[in-house]
């Protein structure tokens, strides 16, 4: 190996000799976009004597970190900012966290599916709503390519939130439970046409577990506006996770083509707000 600038050229191989401070220092990277007040002072506060019809935000992959945080943090964001415009509770449409990173081999704890999970709990917050991109994200790029979806997404949300447009705009919301036996019986809002696969084959994504917590990897099959789950290792279950991972393989979608949001059984119920 050697480099060269066309004439001369000089050998790399053998030991080397080098020059400490021959070039300058690497200046220190400050990252002022994560300081507090840094960002809402130079980009939002300027805005606010501007009308405005609501919000768009995208979308949280640095408080990834701390997901428990986020359930305050969020909504107190929410309500400040519709403080401070003075034009009531304006639609704040948001993007959930995309699917990114390694996909693991068995149900595990996840940080990007509790952030999830935050953002699905802020719809308790008034005019709100939520577009999830669980199935376009990629392992490698923490940055959806595919933004003409996630603005359709988008779009559907607000035709049928801030314009009152008759659209299926959510995908399969889950909300409530039975535990039937060996199985586990889920019910979902937003199934529009009826409950499907992305690609047509067999359901994937759901995890089942019993008392000991310890989570295995599911079957579940369609019966009407129903998802039934259950798992050979699993006799007597008591929780249900579904897309509960960074990237996880999970294929629910109701036939408008629209992902069912991530959820699990054993922490939040978006019907009853509860925690179980």
């Amino acid at each position: 190996m050697y480099i060269t600038d066309g004439d001369a050229s000089i050998s790399l191989a053998g030991a080397w000799k080098y020059k400490k401070d021959l070039e300058p220092a690497i200046p220190k990277i400050n990252n002022y976009h994560r300081y507090p007040t840094f960002l809402y002072n130079a980009m939002i506060n300027p805005v606010i004597p501007y009308g405005i019809k609501g919000f768009i935000w995208y979308q949280g992959e640095d408080n990834v970190a701390a997901p428990q945080d986020y359930r305050t943090l969020f909504p107190m964001l929410i309500s400040d900012w519709r403080i401070r415009w003075k034009q009531g509770y304006l639609p704040f449409l948001y993007v959930q966290l995309a699917n990114y990173m390694k996909t693991q081999p068995e149900p595990s704890e996840s940080d990007w599916a509790a952030l999830r999970e935050a953002q699905t709990m802020t719809l308790t917050q008034p005019n709100t709503a939520m577009a999830s991109i669980i199935d376009i994200g990629g392992a490698d790029n923490i940055h959806p390519q595919n933004k003409q979806e996630v603005g359709r997404r988008l779009a559907l949300l607000a035709k049928n939130t801030v314009y009152d447009k008759p659209v299926q705009a959510y995908g399969p919301l889950f909300q409530d439970y039975e535990i039937k036996g060996d199985k586990v019986v889920l019910s979902f809002s937003e199934t529009g046409s009826g409950l499907a696969t992305k690609d047509n084959g067999k359901l994937s994504g759901f995890a089942l577990a019993g008392s000991d917590q310890k989570f295995y990897w599911a079957d579940a099959v369609i019966e009407g506006d129903k998802v039934i789950v259950s798992a050979a290792q699993v006799k007597s279950p008591v929780a249900v996770r579904y897309a509960w991972a960074d990237n996880p393989d999970a294929n629910l979608i109701n036939k408008e083509g629209l992902p069912a949001v991530p959820f699990r059984t054993d922490s939040w119920n978006l019907s009853t707000g509860q925690q179980e």
